[in-house]
């Protein structure tokens, strides 16, 4: 009923407004006489204009109503507490990437930003020292340019406590969180960018359920801790740079229940952990079908990987120099190349996982030589020195407990119905509390 007589009202306005003759008043002239807490639907259009937030009001615009800012500025800026503004069409932003031209601006808190067209914005949503917000069901696709000169679709700065579910953004250059902690980054689909989702001295973030593919890289963390990354699907992050995940110097990282499938390097590691006396956690994960399945900048230790499932990777685990990763803690992951038995069908390899490196070393020590890696013409130097060594083997890693079945065998709870961890006993992965997945106070 209520959203039949806002209809009627709009009617109303539109044939009062022609018959009369009168100027239609500007989106800006109709936001400015709301009085705060009201509610606003705009009768349906084209509105070439900037248009500011400054009271907390809800702006409906039923997915009728364009605000196109014809090349200039920014199109929407919100700048209060507690607006909602839904079912808009925001285009044709600026091209500044020093003003920041985009489809909206948050300077707020409470403020909810859901299902919303973002076309042709240089930077999607920015949102600056802005807090407790929500942002879902949005689209988001910046100018037609080269992929560097393309703004971010969502970008967090110094801002906390925000969620950002749901939304479908293509065609831009990065997903950025810096300075940005306890951030809820859930159920988006990215593609066709730069940084899927980029990390910069950002702390205790989540991301989950998020289907990340055609980018460059897939999640990066740099200098960023205490981040739980679960349950991602990353996939064809191609070219010399392409990855699904990388960390570099970032510390107490949990990397869990994610696939990274079809990539150049599946799971990259700079450094990390870099705090002392601090680990990362990588548990469950699918790495198939990938150039380098995991890849380490060095001989680094403090990673501890376990019940990972290495498959169809022309390369399972690799160090960018000649260097070994034993110094990791590796225990029942499945390893397709694994070629021992399990005699005692307790699931799990009889002999250790212990592969180990030859002549394909060779790539390792001259990087250029890697264009020939999974060829017939490295296959076949390498059967050749492992058949004759002329040379001391590199042992890469040594996993005492390979597992024997690719499948993941969860236990459930009988009394809460979730997934129980196989080994430690306990009610879900959860390292940090998170099991709540209403984080923040509002309720969209």
């Amino acid at each position: 009923m209520i959203k039949h007589w806002k209809s009627l009202v709009v009617m109303f306005v539109a044939v009062f407004w022609a018959a009369t003759g009168i100027a239609a008043p500007t989106l800006q002239e109709l936001i400015d006489e709301t009085e705060e807490g009201g509610i606003l639907v705009p009768p349906p259009g084209v509105y070439n204009e900037n248009v500011k937030i400054t009271k907390p009001i809800t702006l409906e615009g039923q997915g009728k109503v364009t605000i196109d800012a014809g090349g200039v500025g920014t199109a929407l800026i919100i700048e209060t507490d507690g607006a909602n503004v839904s079912g808009l069409t925001l285009q044709n932003s600026g091209t500044l990437h020093n003003d920041v031209d985009a489809g909206i601006h948050v300077r707020g808190k409470y403020n909810v930003i859901k299902d919303n067209k973002i076309l042709d914005c240089l930077f999607g949503i920015d949102l600056s020292k802005s807090n407790n917000n929500l942002v879902k069901r949005n689209l988001l696709i910046s100018k037609k340019l080269s992929l560097g000169l393309r703004g971010d679709a969502v970008r967090l700065w110094y801002s906390f406590d925000n969620e950002i579910t749901d939304n479908e953004i293509a065609d831009s250059r990065d997903f950025v969180v810096w300075y940005s902690a306890n951030n809820v980054i859930a159920r988006n689909d990215i593609r066709n960018g730069r940084y899927g989702i980029h990390f910069m001295y950002a702390k205790y973030n989540r991301v989950e359920d998020n289907n990340i593919h055609k980018n460059t890289v897939g999640i990066f963390l740099m200098y960023s801790d205490d981040v739980v990354i679960r349950g991602n699907k990353i996939y064809h992050a191609l070219g010399a740079a392409g990855m699904g995940i990388g960390m570099k110097e970032s510390s107490n990282i949990d990397v869990v229940d994610n696939e990274i499938l079809y990539s150049s390097t599946g799971l990259y590691s700079d450094v990390s952990p870099f705090q002392p006396d601090t680990t990362n956690r990588i548990y469950r994960n699918t790495l198939g079908f990938n150039r380098i399945g995991l890849n380490f900048l060095n001989d680094w230790k403090g990673n501890i990987l376990k019940d990972n499932i290495f498959r169809d990777n022309i390369r399972q685990v690799s160090v960018a120099n000649f260097a070994s990763a034993a110094r990791n803690v590796w225990e029942g992951n499945y390893w397709d190349d694994y070629q021992g038995f399990d005699n005692d069908g307790d699931g799990y390899g009889d002999t250790a996982y212990q592969p180990q490196v030859f002549a394909d070393r060779v790539w390792m020590d001259v990087p250029e030589t890697a264009f020939f890696l999974g060829t017939p013409l490295l296959s076949l130097v390498d059967f050749l020195e492992r058949l004759a060594p002329f040379t001391q083997p590199l042992t890469m890693l040594k996993d005492e407990k390979p597992r024997f079945k690719r499948q993941f065998e969860y236990v459930t709870d009988t009394k809460t119905g979730q997934i129980a961890d196989e080994d430690a006993g306990t009610s879900g992965y959860d390292p940090f509390g998170l099991s709540n997945p209403k984080i923040g106070t509002t309720n969209q």
